[in-house]
């Protein structure tokens, strides 16, 4: 960890302190081994990380939840933020990510299937950015169909398709590769392609240490590990 511990070296954040982070969902895994990496570098600094669907952080933050820094699943719902005037300067796009259709293993299925009614698709809720992009997915596709359940976060849709409680789900590619086989991802036809962007910010009235995170998640061992879980770079 010397390449991490050098980059931290150079932030200006306290040697004791906590930074709470607000994560969409899909960050999950990422984030997790960003924040040890993160303390790692920075002994004395404890990162705690709330992970949960972008929309609901969103309105937290803009109400004045005790959040440091805010990493969102799209631009949308960083606006909110943002016209709350809750976070510090212009975010900056971290990431990005793909929807996709999962299955379970073994299913023979195909992208057609969404329009079947005797099968069970779920999707998040549309306010939810892994919603809208299913919104998006389906228009791409020229499939209108009717999800029978809406989920608040991305990370509910894979668990209902692993665990057989729905036959499809509209995921991110990530979380689909972080199901590890758990599930199937259908192929898309090109034009299909819908593609979301992660922006991230420090919250006003943070410290340096958020700054610090912040600064961490865009260098080059970010990069690494968000690349390593299957995120695009912009």
């Amino acid at each position: 960890m010397v390449g991490v511990a050098l980059v931290a070296a150079a932030c200006g954040g306290s040697d004791d302190a906590t930074v709470t982070v607000f994560a969409a969902s899909s960050l999950t895994d990422a984030f997790g081994e960003l924040a040890e990496d993160f303390e790692a570098a920075n002994p004395g600094v404890d990162v705690e990380v709330s992970f949960a669907g972008s929309a609901q952080l969103a309105r937290q933050v803009a109400d004045g939840a005790p959040a440091d820094v805010f990493a969102a699943a799209d631009e949308r719902t960083m606006a909110v933020a943002v016209d709350a005037g809750a976070v510090e300067g212009t975010p900056a796009t971290f990431a990005t990510n793909t929807a996709v259709v999962v299955a379970a293993p073994g299913a023979d299925r195909t992208v057609a299937d969404l329009d079947d009614d005797d099968l069970v698709l779920a999707v998040c809720a549309e306010e939810v950015p892994c919603g809208a992009a299913a919104v998006e997915l389906l228009d791409a596709l020229g499939i209108d169909a009717s999800p029978d359940t809406l989920e608040p976060n991305v990370r509910s849709v894979l668990t209902k398709v692993e665990l057989g409680e729905a036959d499809l789900g509209i995921v991110y590619r990530t979380d689909a590769e972080a199901a590890a086989g758990g599930v199937t991802t259908l192929p898309l036809p090109p034009e299909a392609e819908v593609r979301v962007r992660y922006p991230i910010s420090p919250t006003r009235g943070a410290d340096a240490t958020a700054d610090d995170f912040v600064a961490f998640v865009l260098s080059d061992h970010g990069r690494e590990v968000l690349a390593r879980y299957g995120f695009g770079l912009p």
